[in-house]
């Protein structure tokens, strides 16, 4: 097995910490993991988007031009990375930040409504979480146990009491994902 993963969005909306949190819970569970982040000088309202590879076996490189999947949770992000993804791969989408939805007939297509879900969780910053749990929910990559020790070695103690809300978030996220 051996998925090749982009996330992308606006900075700010926990997109490198969600990719790190997967490369973290493929090494928790012995697994081959690349992390690449890229984002511009503002972080924050830039753009920002991370490569992530999970594989059983050895990882060649870890620069990619085409993916087997990518979560896009805006509009700029969905019209760079659609044409990148493989035939037959999978596209996530966030509907709240998405005008025109996506067209490509020869992959297949998940929308949810994570920004919706973490405001009727009254919590913003778990969006990220919901998102990861609805990318898990397609293609479970890494088990919800090698998430959970992800989340104790990537949060600074002061947060671990915020875990099991992040757990929820992902749970939640594999409970919104739907197939267009």
């Amino acid at each position: 097995m051996k998925k090749e993963i982009i996330i992308s969005g606006f900075g700010g909306q926990g997109v490198l910490s969600m990719g790190k949190i997967l490369a973290y819970s493929g090494l928790m569970e012995g697994k081959e993991v690349t992390w690449m982040p890229a984002y511009g000088p503002e972080q924050r309202g830039g753009t920002a988007n991370v490569t992530v590879i999970v594989s059983d076996e050895r990882i060649s490189s870890p620069i990619l031009s085409k993916y087997d999947i990518a979560v896009v949770l805006n509009q700029p992000s969905l019209d760079k990375f659609e044409p990148k993804i493989k035939p037959g791969g999978i596209l996530i989408y966030d509907g709240f930040g998405i005008i025109n939805p996506p067209t490509r007939k020869d992959i297949t297509i998940y929308r949810m409504d994570a920004m919706d879900k973490a405001a009727e969780m009254k919590n913003s910053k778990v969006f990220n979480m919901i998102v990861l749990g609805g990318l898990l929910k397609v293609c479970p990559v890494v088990s919800d146990k090698g998430v959970e020790k992800a989340l104790f070695k990537t949060l600074p103690e002061r947060h671990h009491e915020l875990i099991p809300l992040n757990m929820q978030a992902i749970n939640e996220g594999g409970q919104i994902i739907r197939q267009m």
